[in-house]
């Protein structure tokens, strides 16, 4: 009797333009919490949701400050790939990965060995700062290292105006030609992936019916349900860990 993990290992073995959508689930296992899950960021602080929007985050200082220090703080820094990214690495080894779209800000797909120029990061990435004012964007670590020096809310040298990191916070726009881009990858894709994502947060969310609607196999691997798993054609309720590298490693 052929599973529905046998059938997704059939549809990759013979895909060409695999395209993956991962969300924070991914990166639980390295360590890094999601937002929205019952150990969530959000769910456990619900100040730190306010810390990742950007009206509270230019008009408070206070806010400033501890969102600062949280980054100072960040899993990211010592996070390492786990077997997920591993595992969608593995398909960019084998000729098989079309293009990543990513909610997360970690960098650990290309960490995994995912090309930079494959990997679509549409909230941005934690590892550059950027200023609200000019523009100017630079290594976050050179920014942390004023943090341990002593100041606890740095301003931009070039122009005087509040950093933060180049992530997307509630209340920025997103960047068209990134979200551009992801929609047009998953119209190409003859197999789309959605991993550890809640698949709600638009516009990136309406890539999943925009790739069945072109005719690709839609498999989704999460731990909860999402909206779209009427539309999928497998839906895996799993660990990612586990069954990610199963599904894509010939």
């Amino acid at each position: 009797m052929t599973t529905p993990i046998d059938q997704v290992r059939s549809w990759i073995a013979k895909a060409e333009r695999i395209v993956a959508l991962t969300g924070a689930g991914i990166s639980t296992d390295s360590g890094i919490p999601d937002y929205r899950g019952p150990q969530g960021l959000w769910t456990k602080n619900p100040l730190a949701e306010k810390m990742s929007d950007i009206r509270y985050y230019v008009s408070d200082p206070e806010v400033r400050k501890l969102a600062w220090q949280n980054r100072l703080d960040s899993p990211a820094w010592k996070a390492r790939p786990n077997n997920g990214h591993l595992a969608l690495a593995e398909l960019e080894t084998r000729g098989k990965l079309h293009a990543l779209i990513t909610q997360n800000v970690d960098g650990l797909h290309q960490r995994a060995g995912i090309p930079e120029a494959k990997v679509i990061e549409v909230h941005g990435t934690l590892h550059r700062a950027m200023c609200l004012s000019c523009g100017w964007r630079g290594d976050m670590q050179l920014v942390l290292e004023r943090i341990r020096a002593g100041e606890d809310d740095p301003h931009c040298t070039e122009c005087g105006g509040i950093l933060k990191s180049d992530t997307i916070s509630f209340g920025q726009a997103l960047i068209p030609e990134v979200i551009d881009r992801a929609l047009q990858v998953a119209e190409e894709a003859d197999v789309l992936i959605a991993v550890g994502s809640t698949l709600q947060v638009y516009p990136v969310a309406g890539a999943v019916p925009l790739a069945k609607q072109a005719g690709a196999k839609l498999v989704i691997l999460n731990a909860q349900a999402t909206q779209f798993d009427g539309i999928a054609d497998a839906v895996l309720n799993t660990s990612i860990g586990e069954v990610l590298p199963f599904l894509c490693n010939a």
